[in-house]
């Protein structure tokens, strides 16, 4: 039996890790759960990973970019178009963005033509094409070098802007006949097709250079692929910007259908895909190599106890076995009872403690996230490190968690999601969910109508557009639709149990 001062120290030392994948990219690899998804992936079959805000897409990300050695030996070059972590390389776009969702295709094709030649020079790789490629950006000024992505995409947004309103503050553009560039753009890459009769042999288009790249790599036998991550982050103070930038970047992706060689590796939230193909995007049909990372009780029980055998003094006190990971859902599950009372609320009728924890880190999809997970064990340790500094007994046996810490650690979480997510990505809707401070838990059109102030009929549509961001679990029926907040929410809003009159 583990002695108080044994359970005070070995808490004190444990680590759940970071809730957000960018601030522990370097530790991901020792703990992550190699699911089929990510099987998937790493073998080259999935381009687009779709998922919930964290539900795990930067870690895959991030674990791409950790195995680029690997990936480098199967003759697959990985080209980062974001920053993993810090600020996002598009940040400063949102000051001067392109205007137009085909300057954005612009925008995209050749950032990614440059950090192509990018990539190609950093490991050495030379050939004609190559050469042409190079040739091509140097006399633009569009060669990455030693700038960050971030300086690379302020240079190529400038020369968009050249290339497409040139003249915009003198009201007029004029397109020359032959080469299809504005006059007064004195660039040399253009953005369709130049004219045939009397081009300028230097002028190339911007899909000229990435089937130069395409053909470097060929020669090369080897495969790039591009990735970009946290597109959520980059356009998320303008939301007719975020559209034009997606919309545009899966147009790239299909354009790039015809590039054998090059691939496009798109990380995006699943409300901004929902979000661009609501207003009608005929293309998205014909996007097939895709993904939702997803997580059921097994991998989330698996990513506990990957996590608890992370903590070296908590492996030892509890001898745990190296292989426990992968032996059955039986063995890991008796891990976590190990630490972990077998019920938060007693009785026969109650959920054991990991369903209950599941209940109460999920949102109104009815999925659960890795990120309020994590976030809660963390809460959960620290407030079981309190109780022992200020005297209350230990739990009992091995149990390195009492019951009551179990509620007290989860306002901690309740309040984080709502103000660093709802709050944060929607502050247009902080208002009306304010009014539900101190209320029930359960509502119809009519209880949210005198809530509110408004009529059942507006009240329904503001409930419906606040379940479509998860923030209500919608019950009921066409008809008699009812509205419950998950028990995420509910200690941030000092909300009641029970169901409104």
């Amino acid at each position: 039996m583990l002695r108080q001062t044994d359970k005070y120290e070995i808490l004190r030392s444990v680590s759940f890790g970071q809730r957000v994948a960018e601030e522990e990219a370097d530790l991901l690899a020792t703990y992550f759960v190699e699911t089929d998804q990510w099987t998937r992936l790493y073998r080259g079959d999935i381009d687009i990973i779709y998922g919930p805000k964290g539900s795990g897409k930067s870690a895959l990300y991030s674990l791409l970019l950790a195995k680029s050695g690997e990936l480098f030996d199967r003759s697959i070059l990985l080209v980062p178009g974001e920053n993993p972590r810090g600020t996002t390389a598009f940040h400063e776009l949102t000051i001067d963005p392109p205007v137009s969702e085909r300057e954005f295709v612009g925008l995209w094709k050749l950032y990614i033509a440059s950090l192509l030649h990018g990539a190609l020079a950093d490991f050495g790789i030379q050939n004609e094409s190559a050469r042409v490629l190079e040739q091509a950006l140097v006399r633009e000024g569009l060669v990455k070098g030693r700038r960050t992505l971030a300086s690379l995409l302020q240079l190529v947004r400038t020369y968009i802007t050249g290339a497409f309103r040139p003249k915009a503050i003198e009201g007029t553009v004029n397109v020359d006949p032959i080469t299809q560039l504005p006059q007064g753009f004195t660039g040399k890459i253009t953005f369709s097709e130049p004219g045939a009769a009397n081009a300028d042999a230097d002028i190339r288009s911007v899909d000229d250079l990435l089937q130069l790249a395409n053909e470097a790599l060929i020669s090369s036998g080897v495969h790039g692929w591009v990735l970009l991550d946290r597109l959520d982050v980059a356009f998320a103070e303008n939301l007719e910007l975020e559209n034009n930038a997606l919309r545009a970047l899966f147009r790239v992706y299909l354009d790039f259908g015809a590039l054998s060689n090059v691939t496009l590796k798109i990380f995006l939230r699943t409300d901004l895909w929902s979000r661009i193909t609501s207003q009608g995007f005929r293309e998205a049909s014909h996007i097939t190599r895709h993904l939702t990372v997803n997580w059921n009780r097994s991998s989330l029980l698996n990513l506990v106890v990957r996590r608890s055998m992370h903590n070296p003094s908590l492996r030892a006190a509890y001898g745990v076995p190296d292989d426990l990971p992968r032996r059955s859902v039986d063995d890991q599950e008796a891990f976590f009872f190990r630490l972990c009372p077998e019920q938060v609320d007693v009785g026969p009728n109650k959920p054991n403690t990991f369903d209950w924890l599941l209940s109460r880190t999920r949102d109104g999809s009815k999925l659960n996230a890795p990120r309020e997970l994590i976030h809660f064990l963390n809460s959960l340790r620290e407030i079981q490190v309190k109780r022992l500094e200020v005297g209350e007994a230990p739990p009992d046996g091995e149990l390195l968690f009492a019951r009551p810490s179990f509620k007290d650690a989860l306002p901690e979480v309740s309040k984080v999601r709502l103000e660093q997510t709802i709050y944060a990505e929607y502050p247009e809707l902080k208002d009306w969910l304010e009014k539900l401070r101190g209320e029930k838990t359960s509502h119809t059109p009519t209880t949210l109508a005198s809530v509110w102030g408004m009529s059942p009929e507006d009240a329904a549509s503001k409930a419906n557009q606040l379940a479509a961001i998860g923030f209500f679990e919608k019950r009921g029926n066409l008809q008699e639709p009812e509205y419950w907040v998950p028990f995420l929410y509910r200690d941030a809003l000092e909300m009641v149990q029970g169901a409104a009159e």
